[in-house]
């Protein structure tokens, strides 16, 4: 960086400070964690010097001390498991109601709602570019663009059916219900690659946004849908103000999930590794959410559960991603569900 002419390149030096950045987030905590271990160590020879009689209290100050300590390793420890090749990377997240009708596109919804808290709860950016919403209510399915350190890397985790069970707010008979839901996760590419998009293999679609309105949204066609005739893949964006910018945002998705498509080097390894997530129906499910008759949401391939499903849903996903990464399961791997 302190070479001359380092800025001569905009773009690489971009990168550059971005790598140097990333670098800097993931030895400045080893640093600082062995410091302060150095510290803790340092306390328990002061305090076997002490008298007797105060020793109690030094005793709770590194009981303490190390608690914290641990806590902050095992945080180490899983960011050292994301060391995929896109790990670090952000990522697209796809919801899908399934079976269900009406039920699985309100549950849908309430993903979303989850989701994003869960976003909102580690600081990351969360941009919803596409979505469809249900006949009735909720959303049949909707594209997130998640924005952050290692937002693929967590994300992974979730990618499955997700099955939730309660009396159903719209049966009148207040009868339970079961309903799935598909999450579907892929990398944002925004490197440069070697996938080549010949411009006869697009079809390009514009279309009026939906929302509520402004400067030019819902009055002039500034949605974009593309789709690659080669492989069916569709993707669209309606976020942006401009044409431009959706369209730009639609091939970065369109660019990630051909990518994605690659990595597998044919179409049946892909359809393969897709049907480890099964469909969207009874048996498939990763994690399943009981309100009734008792509440509890428990994860089928690692045992990890909890009966505060309030907190679940409003985003507190940590300890089941983390039990998923701990555990080093397969994506979309799933036990037997009884």
């Amino acid at each position: 960086m302190g070479a001359a002419g380092f800025w001569n390149d905009q773009e690489r030096a971009r990168r550059l400070l971005d790598e140097n950045a990333k670098l800097k987030r993931q030895i400045e905590p080893l640093e600082r964690l062995q410091a302060e271990l150095e510290d803790a160590a340092t306390m328990v020879e002061l305090g076997e010097a002490e008298p007797e009689a105060a020793q109690g209290a030094v005793v709770k100050e590194v009981s303490d001390e190390t608690g914290r300590l641990a806590k902050s390793l095992e945080r180490l420890e899983l960011v050292m498991l994301l060391s995929g090749q896109h790990d670090s990377k952000n990522c697209i997240m796809n919801i899908n109601s399934g079976a269900g009708g009406t039920e699985s596109c309100d549950w849908a919804s309430m993903l979303l709602r989850m989701y994003r808290r869960w976003c909102e709860l580690r600081e990351f950016k969360c941009v919803v570019t596409d979505l469809l919403p249900g006949e009735t209510t909720g959303v049949k399915n909707v594209s997130l663009m998640i924005e952050g350190e290692n937002a693929y890397g967590y994300c992974k985790a979730e990618r499955g059916v997700h099955r939730l069970v309660r009396i159903s707010p719209f049966d009148s008979n207040n009868r339970r219900h079961t309903s799935f839901a598909s999450v579907d996760v892929i990398a944002e590419i925004t490197d440069p690659i070697d996938l080549e998009i010949p411009a006869s293999e697009l079809r390009v679609d514009t279309f009026r946004s939906g929302g509520k309105g402004g400067q030019n949204v819902n009055k002039v066609e500034t949605a974009v849908r593309i789709t690659h005739l080669k492989t069916g893949l569709s993707v669209a964006c309606q976020t942006q103000r401009s044409q431009h910018q959706n369209r730009a945002t639609a091939m970065t998705l369109l660019t990630s999930r051909l990518y994605a498509l690659k990595e597998d080097e044919a179409k049946k390894e892909m359809e393969r590794f897709y049907g480890e997530k099964g469909s969207v129906s009874w048996g498939n499910q990763i994690r399943n959410y009981v309100f009734q008759p008792y509440r509890l949401v428990k994860d089928i391939r690692t045992g990890v559960e909890t009966s505060d499903v309030q907190a679940v849903m409003d985003g507190e996903l940590d300890s089941f991603i983390n039990g998923w990464l701990q555990a080093g399961c397969p994506v979309g791997a799933a036990s037997n569900p009884d």
